[in-house]
């Protein structure tokens, strides 16, 4: 019985390893789909043609910007001699590949100051729920939490001697009705 399931299950693992292929036509017209006409020019973060902003890994894997007349003459006064670039072509070149400088990039965006913002108005909406609470569900304090209430508690502990070896009444002096000092 062992061997004939053994066997089953070693027939149905060979014929699915026949079956076994992938296709990279389909991820390959997507990329390019994605990119357009723009230069890869290398492997990029994630080893796909996309381009992304990053601090850690600063080298996209295609151009920011698609090829144009413009770009294509700066691309050939690029190989030659770079000081015969001026600085605006320099800066129009690196504007081709990429989006943002670095400097840029690391830039404060002022997010904090929405989540701060928005922390506080969870917090004062959380403190106005409580108030609401306070006066409209809960049910008013019992008398006896008042002071005059617990005054008159404690006296009536100490006048029928509670507790009087180690509690309230045997730290009462009852011959000179006052606490005792210690």
């Amino acid at each position: 019985m062992a061997a004939s399931l053994l066997s089953r299950s070693s027939g149905r693992v060979v014929s699915l390893g026949g079956r076994r292929h992938v296709s990279t036509t389909a991820s390959v017209s997507s990329a390019v789909s994605k990119i357009g006409s723009r230069e890869v020019v290398g492997h990029g973060f994630n080893g796909e043609a996309s381009y992304m902003d990053r601090a850690d890994y600063p080298f996209p894997a295609v151009r920011f910007r698609e090829p144009s007349a413009e770009f294509k003459a700066l691309l050939a006064k690029e190989k030659g001699d770079w000081k015969n670039l001026s600085v605006e072509e320099k800066k129009a070149l690196y504007r081709f590949s990429f989006c943002q400088t670095i400097a840029e990039l690391k830039a404060p965006t002022g997010e904090w100051k929405f989540c701060i913002g928005f922390g506080l108005f969870l917090s004062s909406f959380a403190i106005w729920i409580y108030i609401w609470m306070k006066r409209c569900v809960y049910s008013p304090m019992p008398e006896s939490t008042t002071l005059e209430n617990k005054q008159a508690q404690l006296r009536r502990m100490i006048d029928m001697r509670i507790d009087p070896i180690d509690g309230v009444s045997s730290r009462w002096d009852y011959e000179n009705d006052r606490w005792k000092s210690s």
